[in-house]
């Protein structure tokens, strides 16, 4: 949940940060992006370390990373070294993931206590995201906007103190390689060709500034596929992403974590640089969504004991895209009063997120044996960390922020029927 926090904690303060550093809408966007950059990158080769020397020992490593680049965030005195920390804060972030979940494979082993402990990890991390939002709004319009770091660097300590003596020791998995090879080839690939699609913001798809670096990350990504054909002991064995279900609910994760994320940075935007709102009233907005993501983060755990995983992220998805479709026709309107507007998609939206969340991620971990755990939160947050960055490039093509909107609730319902079928066919 606190790296999920982390990536959103500076949503709302981004107009301040872009006024103190004089920054242009294209540096906001990858000051945003950078964390994410960096996590998605390396998440493979940090679900390979933790399944190589297990997550006992992954975990803490990860955390000091991510802590020292927390704790020199706030010092930063100009754009580039807050762009650094950020970069670095993601280099930690993608060992603590796949660590934390090999960790609670082991807290968690048996399936059906794992499948409910993974329910509440999809619904914590949507919580994660709007709190970060929450927040740090409220702490910017109080004091500075570098406080907002604060909770990240309070939560490691934490972690790091209380850490050895509360989580189960992880036994180091199988001698198998690093796969150098292959975490190199997929960790430029994925940071090159994601930065490419972030530049889409500031330059159009046919220059340089966007073809370089995304062309150059996709021939990356092909030779990535061609020496895991041959590996022996590949980082992404090809027969883990073969399972239907599987395959869904990673689809899931990554399209609700971008219909969320992009919601969080267009009505941010939109209600402080159209609406001229504060900082303060911009968070108060997304109280509802909080609000509508915890009851029904209650709720998911049971409704997917009772009908499954699959039907659970169907009908979420189905909701999700109802409250996309909403904020696309009304919420975006400032002359529609912000019950009639907002509202409505702001409950509708969150509520299909939990579920979807939660039931994706058993989906997506389902039947995953304990030495590929690393492997399987690797893999899960990568999806995660990567839907937000290649729908939004995406969507900046539209024109505009309703037309955004929409088409991503045009792929909420398409996956939910998708989702629906496979429920019913498996």
């Amino acid at each position: 949940m606190t790296l999920i926090f982390t990536l959103a904690s500076i949503a709302v303060p981004l107009p301040r940060i872009g006024t103190e550093f004089t920054l242009d809408r294209a540096e906001l966007i990858l000051l945003s992006a950078a964390y994410g950059l960096s996590f998605a990158g390396l998440l493979l080769f940090g679900g390979r370390l933790t399944d190589r020397y297990g997550g006992s020992r992954a975990l803490p490593l990860g955390l000091a990373v991510f802590g020292v680049a927390s704790a020199l965030a706030p010092f930063a005195p100009g754009y580039e070294a807050l762009l650094a920390a950020r970069f670095a804060q993601g280099v930690g972030a993608a060992l603590v993931a796949p660590a934390g979940m090999a960790v609670l494979r082991a807290l968690f082993p048996e399936p059906a206590a794992y499948g409910r402990a993974m329910a509440t990890w999809g619904g914590l991390s949507v919580l994660g995201a709007t709190a970060g939002n929450l927040l740090s709004g409220v702490v910017s319009a109080l004091t500075d906007w570098r406080w907002a770091f604060a909770v990240p660097v309070l939560v490691t300590v934490l972690a790091l103190a209380l850490g050895p003596r509360l989580l189960p020791r992880t036994p180091p998995g199988p001698g198998r390689t690093l796969d150098l090879p292959g975490a190199l080839l997929a960790t430029a690939g994925i940071t090159l060709g994601s930065y490419g699609l972030v530049r889409t913001d500031a330059h159009p798809w046919s220059s340089a500034a966007v073809l370089a670096p995304l062309l150059t990350g996709l021939v990356l990504l092909a030779a990535f596929v061609a020496v895991e054909r041959r590996a022996r002991d590949p980082l992404l064995p090809p027969d883990f992403l073969r399972d239907r279900r599987r395959g869904i609910g990673l689809a899931a994760i990554a399209l609700t974590a971008a219909g969320t994320a992009t919601v969080f940075v267009l009505l941010s935007l939109g209600l402080q640089q159209e609406r001229g709102h504060s900082a303060l009233l911009t968070s108060a907005a997304f109280v509802p969504f909080a609000a509508a993501l915890l009851v029904t983060g209650r709720l998911t755990g049971p409704l997917i004991g009772r009908y499954g995983p699959g039907r659970v992220t169907a009908a979420g998805l189905a909701t999700g895209a109802c409250g996309l479709g909403l904020l696309a026709a009304t919420g975006l309107d400032p002359t529609v009063p912000y019950v009639y507007g907002l509202l409505p998609g702001l409950l509708l939206l969150p509520a299909g997120a939990a579920a979807s969340f939660a039931g994706a991620a058993v989906l997506a971990t389902d039947g995953v044996p304990p030495h590929r755990a690393g492997l399987a939160g690797g893999v899960l947050n990568t999806a995660m960390e990567l839907g937000p960055t290649v729908l939004f490039a995406v969507l900046l093509t539209l024109g505009s922020d309703a037309s955004s909107l929409a088409a991503t609730a045009v792929g909420f319902a398409a996956l939910a029927a998708v989702a629906a079928l496979t429920t019913r066919t498996t």
